[in-house]
Parts: structure tokens; sequence; C-alpha cells
């Protein structure tokens, strides 16, 4: 039964095209797409009405440690000139996660099919995405698969770090965040009403910041049946709203000009723009077919398009430099770097040296930002629940003060 996949693509001039075709799979779709002259951005199968559409590739997590470890393990077997089918059924047997052990044995019988190991990767872009299938291709062409290889698990590797390290720096400041929310949702709706029964047993008037207590209290008993599943409903379709091409190309836009994050999320997506199109340089990949996969992978829909216009450009004969110079998007820095490596003959190296600048210019804001940022939680938080127990001891004062 054909399948329907709603797709975002570019055709050859770079515009943004958005529609459904139906198809077998996946790959049958992505190629009657590519025969069109389209380059695809994004394709996903659509849930059919009154049911269920279940993917086996959508339940295979895998992370990008495993596939590290895949990756290298892989290239160990391949440089001891082991038979490739024999590698993969190695790393199938001895592979813990179950769904990437299905997707290797999967992948096996497609080579041992006679399939090429980069088109049979290519089958599971749940698990393999385009940049490693890429490079996989550019490993089998030049005869060096196992140098690939390693250096894929070196890319997935330094991306890790640098998503660990973010996460760790944010941690305490999230945690902290979390809990002061929960805590004051807890004194509102269980401990501010055991108060204001107390007040009205005494009668008076209440102090203005002790009546906004009450009433908020009473509102968030009130109302939490609603709001809880009103809050989800507006995240649920919060998240679908941006998977429209065109919101979430203006939230893209929005989040790399943002205050404060801005900055940062510009400058990961700078590097992994550098990094990618670095790799697959070394690695031998053509230049047009590098930025395609650029495009499709450096996860911002503004600098995709930045990237299929200088794409268009190296096609009619520019040099990759000419088209950024042009863009709001791209520092000078990063231009005359990509332009020296042009001159030189260096461009990956160039591009790889961006890279490192970038994840250790982030790594910088993400400290400075944690240094911050956790003095100002404390301050957030002492005067919440500070604000809330003044609040409700204030009547308390007054009372005292007559009684003098």
């Amino acid at each position: 039964m054909a399948t329907t996949y709603a797709y975002t693509a570019r055709d050859r001039v770079g515009k943004v095209i958005t529609g459904t075709l139906e198809g077998d799979n996946e790959t049958a779709v992505a190629e009657s797409l590519r025969r069109q002259g389209y380059i695809i951005s994004n394709l996903q199968a659509q849930r059919q009405a009154g049911g269920f559409n279940f993917s086996l590739g959508g339940g295979k997590k895998v992370k990008s440690g495993e596939l590290v470890v895949f990756s290298r393990q892989f290239a160990t077997m391949i440089n001891a000139g082991l038979p490739l089918a024999r590698c993969l059924g190695i790393l199938g047997e001895q592979t813990e996660n179950p769904g990437l052990a299905s997707t290797v044995q999967e992948v096996l019988r497609d080579v041992e099919g006679g399939l090429a190991l980069s088109a049979a990767l290519d089958k599971h872009p749940k698990v393999f995405n385009t940049l490693y299938v890429s490079m996989v291709k550019a490993g089998e062409t030049g005869g060096i698969l196992d140098d690939v290889l390693l250096n894929i698990a070196e890319n997935l590797e330094k991306s890790e770090e640098l998503k660990k390290r973010i996460k760790s720096a944010m941690a305490y400041p999230v945690l902290m965040f979390i809990m002061s929310i929960v805590l004051v949702l807890v004194m509102v709706t269980f401990i501010v009403p055991i108060f204001a029964d107390m007040f009205k047993t005494l009668g008076g008037q209440l102090p203005i910041p002790t009546q906004m207590l009450v009433w908020l209290s009473a509102f968030v008993r009130a109302t939490w049946m609603i709001a809880v599943p009103g809050t989800i409903a507006v995240y649920i379709g919060i998240r679908r709203a941006i998977k429209v091409p065109s919101v979430h190309y203006k939230w893209d836009s929005f989040k790399i000009r943002a205050p404060v994050f801005g900055k940062l999320i510009k400058q990961q997506a700078l590097s992994r723009f550098a990094r990618t199109l670095g790799v697959l340089s070394s690695a031998g990949v053509p230049i047009l077919e590098s930025l395609e996969v650029v495009e499709k992978t450096v996860n911002n829909m503004e600098i995709s398009a930045e990237v299929g216009k200088v794409r268009i450009a190296v096609k009619e004969g520019e040099t990759i430099a000419k088209p950024l110079s042009g863009s709001k998007i791209f520092p000078p820095m990063v231009v005359q770097m990509i332009s020296v490596g042009e001159e030189s003959g260096a461009m990956d190296t160039m591009l790889l040296k961006i890279a490192d600048f970038y994840d250790k210019e982030v790594a910088t804001a993400v400290e400075a930002l944690t240094s911050l940022i956790e003095p100002l939680m404390i301050i957030f938080v002492g005067g919440l629940i500070g604000g809330i127990l003044i609040s409700l001891y204030l009547p308390m004062f007054q009372m005292a003060s007559l009684i003098e």
C-alpha cells in the first residue's frame, strides 16, 4: 500500500517547494523527487486517517555514542582486511542496541544482495543521516573507507562533546528554575489556602500583597484542571506549527537573532556548517554534493537557504567565498578564511579550524552565561519564595502592631 509523504525541497533555482507525494517507501519517493531536479530538505510520512503510521526506522533509537563505537570498530575491521560482509556480520552480532543491530543486519542483507554500502545505509535515514551516507559513498569511491569511517567517528565525538558541555553547564540553572516553579505551585496550592482560612476567621482588611496572593491561590486551584491540558495543547500546537516550512523558517531566523542566546545558537550553526563542509571536503566528496549535504544538515533553515544560494553560484562557476561575502549570516572572518582556503587548496583545513574556533567560542559563552545565570537564579528563587512568605506574614505583623 502506497504511503503519502510530505516534502520540503528546493528546485534548480533555489526556490522552496512543499507538497505531498505517494510512494511505496521513503527511498522511492526521494528518488522520484531527485529525478525532478529537487533537492530534498525534509521528507516525512503522513499519518493515515483513522490509524497510525508505524515505521520500523522510527523505532530505532540510536545515540551518537553508539554510532561512534560502530564506526570505529567498522574502520578497524576494514583496515585489517576483513571482507565488508564479514565486518557487518560481526558488528550486527556484537552491537548491544537492538535497533542498531537489526539495522546492521538489514544493511548486510542488502550488501550481500549486490547493493553498495552507501546505498544500503541510505535506506535507513533515521540511523545513518545524509552526511554519514555521503562520506561513506566518498570512501567507497576513493578506496579509503576505513579512513572515512574514522573521520565520521571523530566528527560525531566532537559534536557530542559540545552537546554534553552545553547540557552540563545548563543543568543546574534549569534544575533550579524547575524546582522554584514546583515549590511556588505547592505553596500557592496547599499552604496559602490554610492561611487564607485563618485570615477569614480573624476578619479585617488584608494587605494588598496578601490579597493578591490569596486571589492567585484561588485562581490556580480553580483552573488547574483546564490549565494543565491547555498548556500541553499549546505546546503540541507550537511544535506542529514549527513543522510548517514558512513558520519554521521564521522561527530559525528569530533564534539566531534572539537577545543573549541568539549569538550562541548562530555560532553553533556556523560550527556545524564549517565542520560538515570541511569533513566532506577532506573525504573527497565533490563540492556541489558537499554543499547539498550541508544544506540538508546545517539545522537552520535560514542558513540552509544561504547555502543553497552558494551551491547555485558555485554551479555557475563562482567560488564559495564570493556569494558568502554578500550574506549577512556569515561573518567576514569565515568568508576570509574560506577564501584563503580556496586560494591555497586547503579549504578543508580552514573549515575545520573555523569549526574548532566556534566550538571554543560556544563553550566559553556557555560557561560565561552559566556563571551569570546561577546568581540570578538564586536571587530570583529567593525573591519569589521570600515575597510569598512576607505576603503571608504581613497580616500577622499588622495584628501585632494593633495589639501593642
